[in-house]
């Protein structure tokens, strides 16, 4: 199996996950960065639950589509402007989360709050433009916006969780959505008690040098493929 032909089983695989699971629903699109770094593979618009290899298109990083069936979703530019800006990602998924979205409608600032949730201690940053990301301007905005960072929401829109593997931005998103739900919960029961940045940071880094919650969610994101068939 190729290397590209590995990209579109995981992106395959991690579709259908996260599609079981709400976070696209219709609404959402998930990429991956090719071996040629300008080029990069795209969900489909209108793209349903039961995804096919031909369902993703590739795109350069000049926003023009290479091969493919079908049409680049409108946000195409989410992407663009990533993969340009970040040469260290390689994978963007874009979502509707119900719980992480809340965080940019309210008085709360979305912060750590779980153990899971310190893989994002650097910082969560809102891009305070809640308009569709349909042009390279918005989509270069977006980007600033994201920074360093491994997420951005988008007011009272969504967010773009980002990854160095389709593995590491699939859990991460699993993660960030998690990590959300909990703190809109313990929101709705009074002050939520973030945890202390210094900790939040340790706790951050002693995850991501061991790598077990991506590794974990990934078995996840195997064993129903697997159960699938």
């Amino acid at each position: 199996m190729t290397t590209s032909d590995t990209l579109l089983d995981q992106l395959i695989k991690s579709w259908r996950f996260l599609y079981r699971r709400g976070f696209i629903e219709g609404f959402g699109h998930l990429s991956a960065r090719l071996p040629d770094p300008e080029l990069f593979l795209l969900a489909r618009h209108s793209l349903g639950p039961h995804a096919e290899a031909d369902d993703f298109i590739t795109i350069d990083l000049k926003g023009r589509k290479v091969a493919g069936r079908g049409d680049p979703p409108a946000e195409m530019p989410i992407h663009l402007g990533i993969y340009r800006a970040r040469p260290d990602i390689a994978s963007v998924v874009h979502y509707h989360g119900l719980h992480s979205t809340a965080f940019t409608t309210s008085e709360h600032q979305l912060r750590p709050i779980h153990l899971m949730g310190t893989l994002f201690s650097d910082g969560i940053p809102v891009y305070g433009d809640p308009r569709l990301i349909t042009d390279a301007l918005r989509g270069e905005a977006l980007a600033n916006a994201l920074g360093s960072h491994r997420a951005v929401l988008l007011q009272a829109h969504g967010a773009a969780v980002t990854g160095g593997s389709v593995e590491d931005c699939v859990a991460g998103a699993f993660l960030f959505e998690e990590n959300a739900q909990r703190a809109h919960l313990a929101a709705s029961m009074g002050q939520p008690l973030w945890m202390d940045p210094a900790m939040a940071a340790a706790a951050g880094e002693e995850l991501l040098r061991s790598r077990g919650p991506f590794r974990r969610v990934w078995s996840l994101v195997e064993s129903e493929a697997d159960e699938q068939g």
